[in-house]
């Protein structure tokens, strides 16, 4: 028991989350490695020679250079094992960033020095705001031109609803950047540039008050920074460790990835200030890893065809309790009935190994014969609980989409379906006309693309897609209700979900309001029941 319990407490499982180019990947990959989990950085963009991001692994991802599914890292490094969830950056695959948030227990928020908080990132940062875990900030590409960095604070602020409290303070920026003074040692970090795709640079930390660091930055700069180290004293807020496990406070750092300024000095202190797995809410009452012995866990991702070789489907489960061993029966609470996870693994992004024993903190993938739903519980508790589910976001775009060759209909069927439980995808049906008319809504247009592409790569199968000009969906909460005879608008679409559960599509929000005073009674919701 206590070797579990030291297990679990070592471990610090978090996402990383960014708008595309604030360099995301490339942090991520710098933590793998000053953890020796790889020894050359990949490059998303470049030659098409040139090696493809460790955490991305779907043909389009690097086709575009942008990550649009979720990747699980794990590492070691000073005595923590370290699970990295690597979410995509696009703000039309939010509601798969919202999942993996789910799994996670702190999130690092990458920002652009040069742009600060990005419109499209909003939607995605206040995702994370919603979970109420941690958030830590790195704001990268200090080695490029800057935003004034006080501005760049309280653009944070005002966006997120969010206090700050730089931990450090960078010295210059663009080719004048010198690197970073530590707070609360009163130490000016000096960095030597590093080659591209190593991990260690030289770091030189020398006391603001030593006489040395006038030969090693400029007047102006050291006045600046004095000035501006006052300034950040009497305005900022101070450090507080029960603010940031709230998530009201967020610990920020300076520094660049591409070329390791501030990186191991972010993942220490992060490391520090994070905290073992947490505790999570079941219907039971509070699940805390510390206490609960027995196994427990809940699926936040699947993922079909990983590798094409495989053909399989995997379910990524986050471990919230005790340990898990390969082989070990379960009890799926959603199915009803035990199950043996079978080929346990955990990944480096395509990359597959098989695994023995793992912890709570822990992400596994298990082979997944089509049993498993997004928001399931397993456990070996005698005292069945599930966890809270994860909630669907309402699809902003739809479209009608059907096979471009008729006789594809057996993999058509199969793809969309099985696209769909990954949660990709959200399909309807035409009311009254069964599965011959297929309506796909999404969260982003941009996941119309990937639908198309995954399609096509991995089934076979060429579409075509017809957009849709409805913008708002709602399920109808009354048990018994006659669709024919509801009093719509002439704006108004009536289709079914896959659980045959009726819904209205309107093109106009007023609508909804409209179509609900005319059928008293009526219940819409905005989110399906799962």
């Amino acid at each position: 028991m206590s070797n579990m319990i030291n297990e679990i407490k070592r471990r610090r499982t978090f996402a990383i989350i960014s708008h595309p180019d604030a360099g995301k990947t490339t942090l991520t990959e710098k933590f793998l490695l000053y953890g020796g989990a790889i020894n050359q950085a990949g490059s998303v963009k470049g030659k098409a020679t040139a090696k493809h991001a460790v955490s991305d692994w779907m043909e389009i991802e690097k086709e575009r250079g942008i990550s649009v599914t979720s990747s699980v890292l794990q590492f070691n490094y000073g005595g923590y094992c370290i699970n990295i969830l690597d979410t995509p950056g696009h703000q039309d695959f939010s509601e798969d960033t919202y999942r993996t948030l789910m799994a996670a227990d702190s999130a690092v928020m990458v920002i652009d020095a040069s742009k600060g908080v990005e419109a499209q990132t909003r939607k995605l940062f206040k995702v994370c705001v919603m979970r109420r875990i941690p958030i830590f900030t790195f704001i990268n590409k200090m080695d490029r031109e800057a935003r004034d960095t006080f501005e760049l604070l309280d653009d944070i602020e005002k966006e997120l609803g969010i206090a700050t409290c730089p931990i450090n303070w960078p010295i210059g920026s663009g080719k004048e950047f010198r690197g970073v003074y530590d707070r609360e040692h009163r130490e000016v970090e000096l960095f030597s540039d590093t080659h591209k795709g190593t991990s260690m640079g030289e770091v030189r930390k020398v006391s603001i008050d030593d006489s040395m660091v006038d030969g090693l930055i400029s007047e102006s700069q050291r006045e600046l920074l004095e000035e501006e180290i006052e300034l950040l004293d009497g305005a900022s807020a101070e450090f507080s460790q029960e603010l940031v496990d709230k998530g009201e406070l967020s610990p920020v750092f300076f520094g660049s990835a591409l070329t390791n300024f501030g990186v191991e000095t972010f993942l220490r202190h992060f490391l520090e200030m994070t905290s073992s797995p947490l505790p999570r809410k079941s219907d039971k009452g509070e699940i805390d890893p510390m206490r609960e012995q027995d196994f427990s866990a809940f699926v936040f991702k699947i993922q079909a065809n990983m590798n094409k070789a495989h053909r399989d489907r995997i379910a990524f489960m986050r471990i919230c309790s005790g340990e898990f061993e390969a082989g070990m029966d379960v009890f799926h609470i959603q199915g009803g009935k035990k199950v043996k996870l079978s080929q346990p693994r955990q990944m480096m992004a395509s990359e597959r190994k098989a695994v023995e024993k793992v912890y709570a903190g822990d992400i596994i993938g298990v082979f997944d014969p089509g049993i498993f739903s997004i928001g399931d519980t397993l456990t070996t508790s005698a005292d069945k609980f599930a966890y809270e589910g994860i909630p669907t976001f309402a699809p902003e775009h739809f479209a009608r989409v059907r096979q471009v060759d008729t006789m594809k209909r057996k993999q058509f069927i199969k793809g969309i379906n099985q696209i769909a439980q990954e949660g990709a995808i959200q399909i309807f049906q035409e009311y009254n006309t069964g599965m011959e008319e297929i309506i796909v809504g999404v969260v982003g247009v941009l996941q119309f693309d990937v639908l198309k592409y995954r399609l096509e790569s991995e089934y076979n199968v060429e579409i075509r897609m017809d957009t849709l000009p409805y913008e708002h969906i709602r399920w109808i909460e009354n048990d018994e209700i006659n669709l024919d005879k509801i009093v719509g608008t002439s704006d108004m679409k009536k289709i079914k979900d896959l659980k045959e559960r009726p819904l209205l599509l309107f093109v106009n929000s007023w609508s909804v309001r409209m179509t609900e005073e005319r059928n008293p009674g009526l219940l819409l919701a905005e989110f399906g029941r799962s």
